[in-house]
């Protein structure tokens, strides 16, 4: 027999689909899942559990014309494997191949290229609203958020909005993969549901409320009663508190439950909720019961098993001891997270001190502000989040914490090309947009040794400080041959004035390194610092900039307003003319690919600096 997959190029063959054959599509989704992402890793947990919800959603609404909104967007690939996209899984996450998130250069059917969380409802009601606006009655926006993106504000935001306008033709699928309802079960909840998504149900209840007008006791105790009948079947109250009708609790393994409660929101042509309770992990036994997170984010694994190569220490796994020696030391060191517990590290911290650290979930904003909070309290709050992140809480660092000079260390986990999860997840925008935050110190390490004692030095600062750090595996320790003010000299030119000054920033160094000795072979003579802290510098680069013909500053970062033009704009206001050559990343959005790759395709590579320094040197060396 023919695989069920491979006659789905679109959703619209999904539908031909019989019913019948729907649980062995969904055997087939699950295999494919397992057997691509146990190679490519990826987000397989919350995948395996929306696969009978992703089949639903595709079988009721029109992709692309009732557009699909993911949020987050790693609950996607089920959603690519059924609109064309099954025969390339395999390059999933891979250089060349398809996107961890939606994309919206992959397909008509991936609208926004959401992966970074509780947007959807954003997007959706705008799009729901330019439907609206331009006539189009034929069309439903479906926003599907789940996996924790409820507890960002902005969702909450928009569904204040969504909410008020009654006609407003979106559908909210709630995908609940925390099991905070049981689902509902009964033909009459079923049914009380059904018919609270008709508008004759709504007709009639405006006109009870007008017959009875004149008898408010009368209206108010049937009212009650209805309102009493639906709080015992479902647990509602939270959405229509809000104005939104609410459907649900479904199990979202029961793909004709799941499918008949859509088709009754999308007829019912207004703002609804679909709840539909999902597990993480669904169908592959290894996620189901994987305590931390049911492979919410796994590397490559045995697929049979789902066993994953032995774990390599990382940048993270240093911070993270490091934090739980400082927090024995320290008992006002508190730690914050959104959302990302285990990945940030601070599970150990959470562990040893349970009472210290907090989880306030997808909610970047809150943390910052909530810091300044504990730092007026008389606490050393320190916030570790994903660099890619910090972007959403700039108002509340700059403002909240900033402004008020609060001793709130924030840790960058991923700062810099993280690679494989593309565009929106490369940290390459910190080191610019805190360039303009007065009063705050930023450290970037180049090795496991910098980074214990930038973070130690960090929250021992009466002020507001940033400790920065790549994804991936530790650099080898780079040892410094002599100081220079408080920065680190790490190759020293062979002559008193030398050719070229390198500016190293954090994990850059080795590059940095590497370049110098390429130069040397060629007769140019290179000296290379590591500031250990970028913000702000230190007065004796100028002064060491003065004995060399041009300063060079590499970093992984992009390039305008990072580093290098701090140092230009150092250089400037002391009426330097050594000229300042900046190295990083250009100022677009990189698909994605391995960190390396990145790197060397931007020109950030010991071969490629040398020659790019040699060619700027070269004029003025034949003078």
């Amino acid at each position: 027999m023919s695989s069920l997959l491979q006659r789905i190029a679109n959703p619209s063959d999904l539908k031909a689909v019989d019913p019948r054959d729907l649980p062995e599509l969904a055997d087939e989704i699950r295999r494919l899942l397992v057997q691509v992402v146990s190679k490519t890793g990826g987000h397989l947990g919350p995948s395996l559990g929306v696969v009978e919800l992703t089949i639903a959603l595709h079988r009721v609404f029109d992709s692309p014309k009732d557009p699909i909104i993911w949020d987050t967007g790693h609950q996607a690939y089920v959603h690519k494997i059924l609109t064309g996209r099954a025969g390339t899984f395999s390059t999933l996450r891979q250089e060349g191949g398809l996107s961890g998130y939606p994309s919206r250069s992959e397909s008509e059917h991936d609208f926004v290229e959401n992966s970074h969380a509780s947007t959807s409802l954003s997007y959706a009601d705008g799009l729901a609203k330019a439907a609206k606006l331009r006539g189009e009655t034929n069309r439903t926006v479906v926003a599907v958020i789940g996996d924790g993106a409820l507890t960002g504000g902005m969702a909450w935001e928009a569904l204040n909005n969504i909410a008020g306008v009654k006609d407003l033709p979106c559908v909210i699928v709630v995908n609940d993969n925390g099991r905070s309802y049981s689902p509902t079960i009964g033909g009459l909840a079923t049914h009380l549901s059904s018919l609270r998504l008709t508008r004759s149900y709504e007709d009639l209840l405006a006109g009870a409320k007008e017959k009875l007008s004149g008898y408010p006791a009368l209206y108010s105790a049937l009212h009650g009663l209805k309102q009493g009948l639906k709080d015992i079947f479902t647990p509602q109250g939270m959405f229509e508190d809000l104005g939104l009708k609410y459907f649900g609790p479904i199990d979202g393994t029961d793909e004709p439950a799941v499918e008949a409660a859509l088709r009754a929101a999308r007829d019912f042509r207004g703002p609804v909720i679909v709840h539909v309770i999902t597990k993480k992990g669904s169908g592959y036994l290894p996620a189901e019961n994987h305590e931390e997170d049911c492979f919410h984010a796994t590397g490559a694994f045995d697929p049979v098993t789902g066993t994953g190569a032995p774990k390599v220490a990382g940048w993270t796994d240093v911070f993270s001891e490091e934090l739980v020696k400082l927090g024995a030391e320290r008992d006002d060191l508190v730690g914050i997270t959104a959302a990302m517990l285990y990945p940030t590290g601070l599970a150990a911290f959470a562990d040893a001190y349970p009472e210290r650290c907090f989880d306030v979930g997808i909610a970047e904003q809150h943390a910052l502000t909530s810091a300044a909070g504990l730092a007026y309290g008389g606490l050393h709050p320190v916030v570790a989040i994903y660099s890619t992140f910090l972007n959403r809480a700039f108002d509340q660092v700059l403002m909240d914490v900033a402004l008020h000079k609060l001793p709130v260390t924030i840790v960058l986990d991923r700062a810099g090309v993280t690679g494989d999860d593309g565009a929106s997840h490369n940290g390459m925008w910190d080191l610019s947009i805190l360039q303009v935050v007065p009063g705050l110190r930023i450290a970037a390490p180049r090795d496991a040794d910098r980074l214990r004692t930038l973070l130690r030095e960090a929250v021992a600062v009466e002020g507001p400080t940033v400790v920065r750090f790549p994804k991936g595996a530790i650099s080898e320790p780079i040892e410094a041959v002599g100081r220079l003010g408080a920065m680190d000299v790490l190759r020293k030119s062979g002559s008193v004035s030398a050719d070229v000054l390198i500016v190293a920033v954090g994990p850059m160094a080795a590059t940095a390194l590497e370049a110098a000795q390429i130069l040397e072979s060629e007769g140019i003579q290179a000296t290379v610092v590591d500031p250990l802290w970028v913000k702000p510098l230190e007065e004796e680069l100028v002064t060491a900039a003065e004995s060399h013909r041009l300063v060079a500053v590499v970093e992984d970062n992009g390039r305008v307003n990072g580093v290098g033009d701090a140092v230009a704009r150092l250089l400037r206001d002391a009426d330097s003319a050594v000229p300042v050559r900046s190295f990083g990343l250009p100022q677009q959005f990189l698909n994605h690919a391995k960190r390396a790759a990145i790197l060397a395709q931007n020109g950030l590579t010991g071969a490629d600096l040398a020659r790019d320094i040699s060619r700027t040197l070269r004029p003025a060396l034949a003078r």
